[in-house]
């Protein structure tokens, strides 16, 4: 008497599948841009401009209710260039792990004189620091200073301004001045675009 053939089921092999998963995983976490937490929370004018800010290659100057500047720049090691440079131009030494502390510093509102002391802080510490602004007036325009080193590493940067709606008029005239002077002609204004059209009656 002849035995019935024995029939299994078939199976997937997941191996593959698992791979393709971590490498997915693998290429998202290389390539993903985290977005660095903002050094100032301004309330920006409300207005119906649906233009959006370009992804990268970006400065960002944010301007406090009391006038002060901060400045923001894309791209660690661009920061880490950057810091050089001002270092090299106020004659400041700065070490290895402050342009390392910097090239990961999300903002900053201070003079170049401070920054050494500053970085060399824990980033929880320097949450509770007071940034005075950094300087702008006619006697000390490290602003402009910034503008100058950062464009001179990557000219394709885009500039945009993000003040906030009580600033006094006269410290964004004054902004608005500095960029001028530095042949910046063109610059976006950070706006809030959740305002929403009033329905006619």
């Amino acid at each position: 008497m002849r035995k019935a053939p024995s029939f299994s089921s078939p199976q997937l092999d997941m191996n593959p599948m698992v791979d393709m998963a971590f490498l997915l995983v693998t290429f998202f976490m290389l390539t993903t841009t985290f977005k660095m937490p903002q050094v100032l929370s301004v309330n920006t004018p409300a207005s119906f401009a649906d233009t959006r800010l370009p992804e990268k290659d970006v400065i960002i100057l944010t301007v406090s209710p009391e006038g002060l500047v901060f400045l923001d720049v894309d791209g660690k090691f661009t920061r880490q260039k950057l810091i050089g440079r001002m270092g090299d131009r106020y004659n400041i030494a700065f070490n290895d792990d402050q342009r390392a502390a910097f090239g990961l510093l999300g903002g900053f509102g201070m003079p170049v004189e401070g920054l050494s002391s500053f970085l060399d802080l824990t980033p929880e510490q320097r949450k509770s620091v007071a940034q005075p602004g950094i300087p702008m007036d006619s006697a000390q325009n490290q602003l402009a200073d910034w503008l100058i080193q950062a464009r001179l590493i990557n000219p394709a940067f885009r500039l945009a301004i993000r003040a906030d709606r009580n600033v006094p008029y006269s410290m964004v005239d004054q902004l608005i001045q500095t960029l001028l002077d530095q042949n910046i002609t063109r610059f976006n204004l950070i706006t809030d675009p959740k305002a929403e059209k009033a329905t006619e009656p």
